[in-house]
């Protein structure tokens, strides 16, 4: 035993002497702010992408059980009906979180004679998902619609399954997914969207990233999130009937564990239902406005959401950065390895429909000064 405690401790030492360690910070969000020990900063982290969450709520009996046994309210069905007709599709499966929501479906709907092509960037869930599966797996280089194909053509015996996120969650750029679906189609590959971040911020009504590029009817299963652009709790997939049905019956991270408390599905079922327009609109005005700040004050930025990483390369320098973002009260978090590959460190920076005009122009100026005090211009 105290040879495993030394062994915890020396790796620790080791993440800490490649400046890749992590402490949980503690803060009380409120709007557009969050108070850490005492000292009020604007948020840049927030995935609340609208600024939705800040409905109250009156807490209600906890379901205690899976949906299979006992937990499952009225409430679930009502919402997986509106979550299927929000993406055109037969029915849809709601899950404890997004992350399970990737765990459980992925792996539910292949097996050993399947092949998945994974994007490169995609999402450590998707990642996970993809090891769990079983399924034999090909990972293609980011966005490359020439790499997917060319792998596809070398597996022609298989049962073919691309995945790809909607908009990517640390470099903020948009999949392909004309052309992806295009493939997918021409090659009778199956395609599953993770759409978190897209989902309820952009296309039509919020309809997601295959709206926005008119690809809506080419995406065979969709898999998002209710705590982003909803602004809520939990995750869900949405499908064909049998897609769906499959899901229930083989889905581990949905059979094997309690379902969502009901007043979190009432929560979803009410913002679901209301006109998110408004706040649709302002997150498009903030993300622009913000953006071209940031290029103008020279910063290179390619992202054209409201996920802005500003890529700074090395971890040390990163998180030098991030403190002083935080000493000039905004809060804009360091991600490093291995969220993102080693030496692609960055501060990734979120919009939302929470921030002002002065919150965004106070920001901007305390990226000038980092950007001449780090020489990043």
């Amino acid at each position: 035993m105290k040879q495993t405690l030394e062994s915890i401790q020396n790796r620790l030492s080791e993440i800490k002497r490649q400046n890749l360690y992590r402490r949980l910070k503690y803060g009380k969000i409120n709007g557009p702010y969050i108070t850490i020990n005492s000292k009020k900063l604007v948020n840049f982290c927030s995935n609340d992408y609208l600024g939705l969450s800040s409905t109250k709520i009156t807490a209600s009996q906890s379901q205690s059980s899976s949906r299979l046994v006992s937990g499952n309210d009225t409430s679930f069905m009502k919402l997986e009906k509106k979550l299927a007709e929000h993406k055109s599709q037969e029915a849809a499966l709601v899950f404890p979180t997004g992350y399970m929501a990737n765990l459980g479906a992925i792996p539910a709907l292949v097996d050993k004679n399947t092949i998945i092509f994974s994007d490169e960037l995609n999402h450590a869930s998707i990642i996970e998902a993809c090891k769990l599966s079983g399924a034999k797996l090909q990972v293609y280089r980011h966005n490359d619609v020439d790499d997917l194909e060319k792998k596809i053509k070398k597996f022609k015996a298989y049962n073919k399954l691309i995945i790809t996120e909607g908009i990517f969650s640390m470099d903020g750029d948009y999949s392909k997914l004309r052309e992806i679906s295009e493939i997918s189609q021409k090659t009778d590959s199956f395609l599953i969207l993770d759409d978190a971040h897209g989902d309820f911020t952009v296309g039509k009504d919020g309809k997601g990233t295959p709206n926005h590029f008119g690809v809506e009817k080419k995406v065979d299963v969709y898999i998002s999130s209710l705590s982003k652009g909803l602004g809520s709790f939990g995750g869900y997939a949405t499908a064909s009937n049998p897609v769906v049905d499959l899901c229930i019956n083989k889905a581990r991270s949905f059979i094997y564990t309690s379902a969502l408390p009901s007043f979190l599905v009432e929560m979803s079922l009410s913002r679901i239902k209301q006109n998110r327009a408004k706040q649709q609109k302002k997150l498009e005005k903030n993300t622009s406005m913000f953006s071209s700040g940031l290029k103008q004050i020279g910063y290179d930025i390619k992202s054209q959401t409201h996920i802005i990483p500003i890529i700074i390369g090395n971890e040390k320098k990163t998180l030098e950065f991030g403190r002083f973002m935080y000493e000039n009260k905004v809060f804009a978090q360091p991600i490093r390895y291995p969220t993102v590959p080693k030496n692609s460190a960055r501060l990734r920076v979120s919009v939302t429909a929470w921030l002002e005009k002065s919150h965004i122009e106070s920001a901007l100026s305390v990226f000038e000064r980092a950007a001449e005090k780090f020489k990043l211009v």
